[in-house]
């Protein structure tokens, strides 16, 4: 019966988020800010079925003008959601990782949008870890920072004290802070006043992703809460994705239970090719945690 009333729900939501297609100024609707394109051609998200969903969350370093989905991309997060047991993952890769992009040979991991476009993406992180996502997901920084202002900011678990003399020259205290959309931001993109550099940097963007989390399941309970911020992102998102499977994804991501996720960064080694910095990731690992998550959404070892 429960299930009967959220299919009914969901089917509400769709002819609500239908009209405001048509009631939101066409501008917006088709804004640039944030994109979700479906790249398998799955039934959509079944909360409370068997489905693992996998969204690769990936930040365009696009400018102002510029196609956010065929520029180089920043923080790569690849998320895996069991909409069954409500365990969640993520396997974070950094942005210069040298890897085999479909059609195009090896380059940089974050070159695969600019390439390819978000399927470019999803093939390049298929080649390293393994799994191919669901949906590519790729935001502009600038909607990231309201999209955490908007749900009130969020706590994060510093574990270090660390700054940058460009994003935040007064630096992020250790131990538990709270953030608003634009130091949210500069949590996730710093990496020279880390001693892991890239590696450091996807490991506090995990924490961020876990901060979004936390601020989003607090919030679930009250009416309205998911429908209002599906309605808000779609007047900003293009997608190819239904309404429907749009507000699944929103309620199987405030369903995840806290204690069941898990986190890891790919790891490897600095180096250069050419004159060009990268990092060469341990392939062996990275199938590894593919092998590992993609049963379930659940990482045993990092």
């Amino acid at each position: 019966m429960h299930r009967i009333r959220r299919a009914a729900k969901a089917v509400a939501l769709a002819g609500v988020l239908a009209l405001t297609a048509f009631v939101v100024p066409q501008s917006a609707v088709q804004s640039t800010e944030v994109s979700l394109v479906k790249i398998r051609h799955s039934q959509g998200v079944a909360v409370g079925g068997e489905d693992v969903v996998w969204i690769l969350a990936v930040g365009s370093d696009a400018r102002p003008g510029q196609d956010m989905t065929r520029s180089r991309g920043d923080a790569l997060q690849l998320v895996g959601i069991n909409t069954r047991t409500g365990s969640a993952t993520a396997i974070g890769v950094p942005r210069d990782s040298w890897v085999a992009i479909p059609g195009h040979g090896r380059e940089k991991i974050n070159s695969a949008l600019y390439f390819a476009g978000p399927r470019g993406m999803a093939g390049a992180m298929r080649n390293l870890v393994g799994i191919e996502p669901d949906y590519v997901m790729v935001t502009r920084f600038p909607f990231f920072e309201d999209m955490v202002d908007d749900i009130g900011g969020i706590t994060v678990t510093n574990p270090r004290r660390f700054y940058d003399p460009y994003l935040k020259k007064e630096g992020f205290a250790k131990g538990r802070i709270h953030l608003d959309g634009y130091n949210a931001m500069a949590f996730s993109r710093i990496r020279k006043g880390l001693a892991g550099g890239d590696f450091d940097r996807s490991a506090n963007q995990q924490r961020t992703l876990r901060g979004i989390h936390a601020r989003i399941r607090s919030q679930a309970a009250r009416p309205g809460f998911i429908e209002r911020g599906v309605m808000t992102v779609m007047q900003h998102m293009a997608t190819n994705a239904s309404p429907a499977e749009l507000y699944e994804i929103a309620q199987a991501v405030a369903q995840v239970d806290p204690s069941r996720i898990t986190t890891c960064v790919v790891t490897g080694r600095v180096g250069f090719v050419g004159a060009a910095s990268v990092v060469f990731p341990d392939v062996a690992q990275a199938r590894r945690l593919g092998r590992d998550a993609r049963p379930d959404a659940a990482l045993r070892h990092c």
